[in-house]
């Protein structure tokens, strides 16, 4: 493998840097978008234990439940819940919309890897055969293991541009799967604390 990197030439670093950053954004974003990270079912529950015992969240907890995706989206639609549903439905939208915005954070980054990956190798490729070409004319001669050699080192890249490219589209197009799970999650229990607030108000107008 050592051998392999040595005979890739310089383009090969870029495309190894390449593999890093593919590399890191794949543990960072397995880390983030983890389900009891980003929605946690007890922040829900919390809430409806906190509305049917005091009938309101107080900002302390509220603060506390920014810490988390959902949190943010549920806090935001709690400080406008005075408001009526309709103000409260309004500031969840912009919450998630920021929200949504933060899960897919690197994911371009990501996919940017994917793409470029194969372009970089295709350049080695190129710059690899126009110097076994030149070599071949300076020397005069047609020796095809010279030429064999110089072609094998000159697709190496080419290979470890594609290899990269594929490992960073399956990761891009995964993420980018979980990320709209994710989201559809929190439009979910988004929606289950504006039935929470409507059950509030009911519940209130009856009394």
């Amino acid at each position: 493998m050592l051998e392999l990197v040595r005979s890739g030439g310089w383009l090969l670093l870029p495309i190894l840097v390449c593999s890093l950053v593919a590399i890191a954004i794949f543990i960072e974003r397995c880390w983030v978008l983890r389900t009891s990270r980003v929605a946690p079912a007890s922040l829900l529950r919390e809430v409806d234990d906190r509305i049917r015992k005091h009938g309101f969240v107080d900002n302390k907890l509220l603060t506390e439940f920014e810490k988390r995706p959902l949190g943010i989206i549920l806090a935001a639609g709690l400080r406008k819940s005075e408001f009526g549903i309709e103000a409260t439905k309004s500031a969840m939208e912009q919450a998630a919309s920021q929200v949504t915005i933060e899960l897919e954070r690197y994911l371009t980054a990501l996919g940017t890897v994917a793409s470029i990956s194969p372009l970089l190798g295709l350049l080695g490729t190129v710059i690899g055969m126009i110097q076994v070409f030149t070599t071949l004319v300076a020397s005069g001669g047609g020796d095809p293991t010279l030429l064999a050699g110089g072609i094998s080192q000159a697709l190496i890249t080419t290979a470890f541009g594609i290899s990269v490219a594929i490992v960073a589209l399956a990761c891009h197009r995964y993420f980018l799967r979980r990320v709209d799970k994710l989201v559809v999650l929190l439009e979910q229990q988004a929606g289950s604390l504006v039935d929470l607030l409507v059950k509030g108000l009911h519940t209130e107008t009856e009394e």
